[in-house]
């Protein structure tokens, strides 16, 4: 979830302008780029707690610790109370904080996925060097496992207030995504509207695929949960009106403007204005566009407002100015990689976006509905017409391969970015996904103690 926009608060007069605010989005292949995001849980390593947000030990102060590496703090006040660190930023990349104190990276716009990986790998050390000082330990993976909902801390943060409030009204596990969960996503670009149409598409079929690959999410409270990615049957039951597959990106005609009038038909958090979150929970930003919003009588929006108002949707895929993979559990560092690699390789490169499109294209709503509906137990095991997903799973990371492949981005030792997918194909080919590894773990070797995971599974 993001802090406030940094986009201009120019005053929008025309529904067109929502439109043309997504297609300015559109860039020429030379200049796409990959943005990862990824997030992970913090913990206090004495005795396995989630840091609060004060405190020596607290989450804001490794937020200050951080800024030894260059990273400049973003303040916010709430409730008129004295300003507080809540996010840091460097050049084009950010640390912000979910609303438990998940800590997230949302990386730089980066050429190649070598460049990721290094900024991955950079961050996480950068964390671990101000953690160890704090005592702290992060974990990647999709659902905390040890602690409840009510143990878990709440950071001072004014949209996040708002939502806490909302959630409940809406559906029974909008709390938990908000402080029990964590994944790891790709933002790629496109550089026409039909570009994009095909993407969302291919991307939206195939999400179930990175949901099994990447399940990683099996335990709650100490015991599991009868699910391989508990985290993404959070989203079954977190707000039906701003989750989901979108099944009318596949209608025909799909384009921009249709996109713009789902968003609008998505209630309203809040607008964020003079560094005060006002709250609009359940409102609509039509009405905002008439004046006419309760919450700010008379007031228009701005094209921040519609760029804030574009982050409080969650469907499987996101689109703002680029498209965002939503379908992935947090987890290790090398997965955290392998999921932009994943995507770039199928729609990064024409033959790959082709043959991944052939793959998908006549998968019936009914069949792209069993199958989101269907890995947050079975993972690869969901039935597919006469397989499983695991045989979609393996042609797709051969798709994927042969994309990144093509692409040739060679490192300094003249290595290209397919093999960023290894992790990836050792579950295909193992059929055990991470989930399904550290369930054998505590059955087995450690005997019903959860507590291992964090000692054994940290960064």
């Amino acid at each position: 979830m993001s802090s406030p926009s940094r986009v201009a608060d120019t005053p929008i007069q025309d529904r067109s302008e929502l439109v043309a605010y997504i297609a300015s989005g559109e860039k020429p292949e030379a200049d796409w780029r990959i943005g990862t995001e990824h997030e992970k849980f913090g913990f206090r390593m004495d005795d396995l707690r989630p840091p609060s947000f004060d405190g020596e030990r607290g989450i804001e102060a490794l937020l200050t610790g951080l800024t030894r590496f260059g990273w400049t703090p973003v303040r916010e006040s709430v409730d008129g109370l004295p300003e507080r660190t809540i996010a840091l930023l460097r050049d084009d990349a950010s640390v912000t904080l979910e609303p438990a104190g998940q800590l997230e990276l949302s990386g730089a716009p980066l050429e190649t996925i070598h460049q990721t990986c290094v900024e991955v790998g950079t961050h996480l050390r950068e964390v671990k060097t101000v953690a160890d000082e704090l005592e702290l330990g992060f974990l990647g993976m999709g659902f905390q496992p040890k602690w409840r909902r009510d143990e878990m801390p709440w950071m001072p943060k004014g949209r996040y207030r708002i939502m806490r409030d909302y959630m409940p009204k809406v559906g029974s596990l909008g709390l938990d995504m908000m402080t029990r969960t964590c994944t790891v996503q790709v933002n790629l670009d496109f550089a026409s509207e039909a570009d994009m149409v095909k993407k969302f598409r291919v991307s939206l079929a195939l999400q179930p695929i990175a949901t099994a690959l990447f399940a990683d999410s099996p335990f709650a409270e100490g015991q599991p949960n009868g699910y391989l990615s508990y985290r993404s049957h959070i989203w079954t039951d977190t707000d039906a009106d701003r989750t989901g597959m979108l099944d009318f990106v596949f209608e025909d005609g799909f384009g921009y403007e249709r996109y713009v009038d789902y968003l609008l038909d998505v209630p309203m958090y809040f607008s964020y204005r003079d560094g005060i979150y006002h709250d609009a929970s359940g409102q609509s930003f039509r009405d905002f566009l008439r004046g006419e919003l309760p919450a700010l009588p008379g007031a228009l929006p701005t094209l921040r407002d519609w760029s804030d108002h574009m982050t409080t949707a969650f469907p499987e895929v996101r689109m703002k100015k680029f498209l965002e993979m939503r379908g992935a559990d947090g987890g290790p560092w090398n997965r955290l990689c392998a999921l932009p690699a994943f995507w770039v390789g199928l729609l990064y490169d024409d033959a790959a976006l082709d043959a991944a499109w052939d793959l998908v294209k006549d998968f019936s709503l009914a069949e792209r509905n069993a199958l989101r509906d269907g890995v947050p137990k079975l993972a690869l095991h969901v039935p597919f017409r006469n397989g499983t997903l695991r045989d979609l799973a393996r042609e797709a990371l051969k798709i994927s391969a042969a994309g990144l492949q093509r692409r040739a981005r060679l490192n300094a030792k003249g290595t290209d970015e397919s093999r960023f997918l290894d992790p990836l194909i050792d579950v295909v080919e193992s059929g055990q996904t991470a989930a399904e590894r550290k369930l054998e773990l505590f059955r087995g070797e450690w005997a019903g103690d959860i507590d291992r995971v964090f000692r054994e599974f940290a960064y």
